[in-house]
């Protein structure tokens, strides 16, 4: 029978005895990742770098989902922060078993989208690209050097590989697609001792699609076989289900989390 966690959901245990960090867990798809690994059964450490409101509250989420919550301030931008963060875990958690880079530059939503492109484009690669590999070096150094390796989750965009007109697809192309190849080159690398697998979310319903018009988000369901958008839940499960034993003999692969917009 399965457990129950104290918000009431089930808890299906498969991360029990696992330490997990998620990168840009404040909001979103990180903190709904953050909350999944929690009642799965891992004990979670989380990272945000300037919401520190909507951080306490994925703290206080994790914890009703069962789970003991490690949060930290990062800025991925500077390498000296991850070096810190790493120590930090080693000593106080003595391991990482899984670690998601979830955090990744807004360019779509509040005083963002009206950067210039020459700006979002340095916002993008500074954060979700320069960033991903810099968390991913650092996650590699730490699992090498302990008994018994991990799993390291990215995130790149189902459109990478079909392509998307429009300014800001343009840029999330180059950002995304960026970590898409250096994953499977860190999965040749890493391996064995190391997983590497990667999450390409597609319509997710986060900040962005609250506010897009109306008539986009129509279009958008109508575009999706599913028939909706996505939920921030539906991507941490498949983080959890990649962060488990189940997919032992998964890496260097990709799951396009969309309703079968790019198939």
């Amino acid at each position: 029978m399965a457990q129950r966690a104290d918000d009431g959901g089930p808890r299906d245990r498969r991360l029990a005895g696992k330490v997990v960090l998620v990168t840009g867990a404040s909001t979103g798809i990180g903190r709904a990742i953050a909350v999944a690994c929690a009642r799965a059964g891992a004990r979670v450490a989380f990272t945000y770098r300037e919401n520190a409101v909507g951080a306490a509250e994925t703290a206080k989420l994790v914890g009703a989902a069962g789970g003991l919550a490690e949060v930290r301030p990062l800025d991925l931008r500077h390498a000296e922060e991850l070096d810190a963060l790493a120590a930090d875990l080693r000593t106080r958690l003595g391991r990482v078993d899984v670690w998601i880079n979830n955090a990744g530059a807004d360019i779509l939503t509040r005083e963002f989208k009206n950067l210039s492109r020459r700006d979002k484009l340095d916002l993008v690669l500074n954060v979700d690209l320069r960033g991903t590999v810099l968390a991913s070096w650092t996650a590699v150094d730490l699992m090498r050097a302990q008994a018994g390796g991990g799993v390291i989750i990215n995130m790149s965009w189902d459109h990478v590989g079909q392509g998307m007109a429009g300014e800001n697809p343009l840029l999330y192309s180059a950002a995304k697609g960026g970590i898409l190849s250096f994953s499977r080159s860190l999965a040749r690398d890493a391996a064995p001792a190391i997983r590497v697998n990667v999450i390409a979310p597609g319509f997710i319903a986060t900040a962005f699609e609250q506010e897009a018009p109306a008539g986009w988000r129509q279009r958008v369901i109508d575009a999706t076989p599913l028939g909706r958008w996505g939920t921030p839940e539906d991507v941490a499960g498949a983080a959890v289900y990649l962060a488990s034993d189940e997919a032992a003999f998964l890496t260097g692969q990709v799951i396009m989390v969309n309703g079968g917009v790019v198939m």
